[in-house]
């Protein structure tokens, strides 16, 4: 993506730009690159997400948001009663309730796939962590427990990936080397791209039951909310993992927990909580689960070319206020 500063000249209508992502207003070269096109602009500088009263005082006299995991409801929507436009730092949606922005005849600016590398980076780092025992002998030599379990290659395991799209297909690409086997499943059709990356599309329960590691890539739906749940825990290999990036609601919790501390799989780890941060201290504190801040998309580099993709939706959209994104 070009330096935004380059269509800086063809805009003067000085729009209040109100940006709400916490991560997006710490990077200074954001900011800079923000302000360069948008003087009028100002940023939440709480260390937290803020509440809808909050959030909705925040945005009252904007007249443009980015927004990242911020809830955007009708209690927000009521307050900001200025917004144009919402643009999305990140890619996940399930925050933002599109019907409403229609209803208030405000536009989104999204781009799908902006932070998939980092995504799948760290979804990689989890699937080598959990197999080679890095964590979990990391923390034991911490506690001076010299323990050398040295786990099992991730070299020819089989491989389930749920959900195909920007990160799925990523991860399947970064597994390349490793020769495993792969198995998709998706609620479109994968054929063509499995048949490229030489993975075999198949059921939901075909992965459950037959693969090593299942990593779920998945947006946040009806259709996904809990979808692993107890009996999902209960069809898995008790040797294999499960890995989540996506979002903290696809996997209901206390089941897991119960599987893990029951040793029905062999462990988990979580990038996303449904609570966020979780304040299960139990849960966090089992030796076989793995976690990390949601910072799967949070990669340097992804942080500013989300940040950039939020900024060149601005850009487009009041150069051209009439632009669809």
């Amino acid at each position: 993506m070009g330096k935004t500063k380059q269509v800086l000249p063809s805009i003067s209508s000085n729009p209040r730009i109100a940006v709400t992502s916490t991560s997006f207003g710490k990077s200074i070269t954001l900011r800079k690159e923000l302000k360069e096109v948008f003087p009028n602009s100002y940023f939440n500088e709480n260390s937290s997400c803020l509440s809808e009263p909050e959030l909705g005082n925040f945005l009252k006299d904007a007249d443009a948001a980015i927004v990242g995991i911020e809830p955007i409801t009708d209690i927000v929507l009521g307050k900001a009663t200025r917004l144009k436009i919402i643009s999305k730092y990140g890619v996940g949606l399930d925050n933002i309730d599109k019907n409403l922005l229609n209803k208030n005849n405000i536009i989104l600016g999204w781009t799908g796939g902006v932070n998939r590398r980092s995504v799948s980076e760290l979804t990689l780092c989890c699937m080598l962590g959990l197999c080679r025992n890095i964590f979990s002998s990391g923390f034991k030599l911490k506690q001076s427990d010299w323990d050398k379990n040295g786990g099992r290659q991730l070299t020819g395991k089989t491989v389930g990936i749920i959900g195909c799209g920007f990160t799925g297909s990523e991860v399947i690409r970064l597994l390349q080397p490793f020769q495993c086997t792969l198995l998709v499943n998706d609620i479109e059709d994968k054929s063509e791209l499995c048949k490229k990356l030489n993975a075999t599309e198949t059921s939901l329960e075909d992965v459950i039951t037959r693969s090593d590691i299942i990593s779920l890539h998945v947006p946040l739906t009806s259709l996904t909310e809990k979808m692993v749940n107890a009996d999902f825990l209960r069809r898995m290999q008790p040797t294999s993992f499960l890995i989540n990036t996506s979002r903290g609601d696809v996997v209901d919790q206390q089941a897991l927990k119960t599987a893990l501390k029951k040793n029905e799989i062999a462990g988990a780890a979580l990038d996303v909580f449904a609570e966020e941060p979780p304040s299960d201290k139990e849960f966090l504190s089992l030796p076989n689960l793995m976690v990390t801040p949601h910072i799967a998309g949070n990669a340097r580099e992804t942080v500013e070319a989300m940040g950039q993709s939020a900024i060149a939706h601005l850009i487009t959209f009041f150069n051209n206020p009439q632009t669809r994104d």
